[in-house]
């Protein structure tokens, strides 16, 4: 081999080496980071015996597809149990004596206690101020219900704020990487901050990547809406201003296309939105409305008949909605906002002016409507043994509400309590199993593709050899060019 050639070949040489420990320096340096991919320097052979180095970088595109699936699917669990973690304060645990079942309890008690003892006024001042605790308790769940819609509402509007950002830096990295792949640049780096980007949108919305050729990729939502293609759809959102019971939120779109809702042809079925959408439209509306049968089933417990010749009908009694004499229908329409405006009647309650007496009489909606039978006597329990009857019978349930068809007003608010217990035990074990199952994957393509210190380590240990090795070949061919210089002097 002639000196020439052995010089050209050892610069090669030296020069891919370099390449590639200045690749090895880069893996080392994104070793910590969570969104690096291993970068890998590949020698292809060129003529006169030289090298070039191709870098690329390790992945696992099938792996990766199922870590954005499981961040969305992680971020939609988080979401839905932080929720009904909210909501499950208004039930609290077996000692807490506000929770609307526990109140209810309390009310039965003190109220058969002052059927006991219809004459004892203190027996019957308990009993009312145990209705007031009881409709409180109630207001406050229901408070709590609208709180809850609120903040996932105000949440929703938040992550699309961040989707609409995600996508617009999308566009960028996207179009560095086609950008380069064209030019035959490396691209590595863009797709590493392409990658992070998607990542982060997956924890907002359910999202379906699909590359294309020169390096461009499109994204769709996991209901099949595009999000991105050529460029970033607008994602859209109104936030609502005030949440009461039967307030309908607002649904996201995409292009006009709504994506959450009931009247959406293509929901999203996971990410944050989907979580907050299905907690603020779901859970929270379906406990509030068993909420409302509870009070609305008070209402009509508790209710006065009127017993003069011309019967103008039943009015409310000890328990109206928000002070009105009417008694609400059956429907859930008609019971809707019942929780939230539970009173107690302004005749009986001596805060206000009230008579303790008619509590056992009758007449808190004029003297029509008293009980015939009580007669002014201070002993009758007629009326009071009723309301306790009245209170503890088994009616009939709106089978909507899930709670079955028949049960007495303090089984429906056990069960009430029940049920939403159950909706965040199965949200929690479903949002500990998204969160192990990320992390698994996590660490399946952090296999794959991350960084090991100790390879590089050995890696950059042999590319340092083989740099030394070049270094001495040329110095070598320079003392042999130099000889070869001084004998022809």
């Amino acid at each position: 081999m002639g000196l020439t050639l052995a010089l050209n070949t050892a610069r090669a040489s030296l020069l891919a080496n370099s390449n590639q420990i200045a690749v090895s320096a880069r893996n080392v340096a994104g070793a910590n980071d969570p969104g690096y991919s291993r970068k890998i320097a590949t020698l292809v052979a060129g003529s006169a015996g030289g090298a070039t180095v191709t870098i690329t970088r390790a992945g696992d595109p099938a792996l990766y597809a199922r870590t954005l699936t499981a961040s969305s699917d992680a971020a939609r669990g988080d979401a839905l149990l932080t929720g009904l973690t909210k909501l499950a304060q208004t039930i609290g645990d077996t000692d807490n004596t506000s929770a609307p079942a526990a109140r209810l309890s309390i009310f039965q008690a003190a109220l058969q206690a002052a059927a006991n003892q219809p004459d004892n006024t203190q027996l019957a001042r308990d009993a009312v101020e145990a209705a007031k605790a009881l409709a409180g308790s109630l207001n406050q769940a229901a408070d709590t219900v609208h709180a809850v819609r609120a903040e996932a509402d105000a949440g929703i509007a938040d992550a699309v704020g961040r989707i609409n950002d995600l996508l617009g830096r999308f566009d960028a990295a996207n179009r560095a990487v086609v950008k380069a792949t064209a030019l035959g640049g490396d691209a590595t780096d863009a797709l590493d901050d392409r990658d992070r980007i998607l990542t982060a949108l997956s924890q907002e919305i359910g999202v379906t990547a699909v590359s294309r050729e020169g390096g461009d990729m499109a994204l769709y939502t996991d209901g099949g809406v595009t999000l991105f293609e050529r460029g970033p759809r607008t994602v859209a959102f109104s936030p609502t201003a005030t949440f009461t019971a039967g307030t309908v939120g607002g649904s996201v779109t995409i292009d006009g296309v709504p994506v959450t809702g009931a009247a959406s042809p293509m929901p999203l079925t996971s990410g944050r939105i989907a979580g907050l959408a299905a907690l603020r439209d779901g859970t929270a509306v379906a406990y509030e409305a068993q909420l409302d049968a509870v009070a609305g089933g008070l209402i009509g417990a508790f209710a006065e008949n009127d017993t003069s010749l011309i019967d103008d009908g039943p009015r409310a009694g000890l328990f109206t909605a928000g002070g009105s004499a009417l008694l609400p229908t059956a429907t859930a329409a008609g019971r809707a906002g019942l929780a939230a405006s539970l009173a107690i009647n302004a005749a009986v309650d001596p805060s206000r002016g009230g008579n303790l007496a008619l509590l056992r009489s009758g007449g808190m909606n004029g003297s029509d409507y008293d009980d015939p039978a009580a007669g002014g006597d201070a002993a009758y329990a007629g009326r009071l043994r009723g309301l306790v009857t009245a209170l503890s019978s088994s009616k009939p349930v709106d089978p909507a509400l899930g709670l079955g068809t028949a049960s007495s007003l303090p089984e429906l608010a056990a069960a009430s309590a029940g049920w939403l217990e159950a909706q965040r035990k199965d949200a929690a074990t479903g949002a500990a199993y998204q969160k192990t199952l990320l992390t698994r994957a996590n660490e399946a393509l952090s296999n794959v593709a991350g960084v090991n210190g100790d390879d590089e380590t050995a890696l950059a240990l042999q590319l340092e050899r083989s740099y030394s090795a070049s270094a001495k070949l040329i110095a070598v061919v320079n003392d042999l060019l130099k000889t070869l210089l001084d004998a022809v002097r």
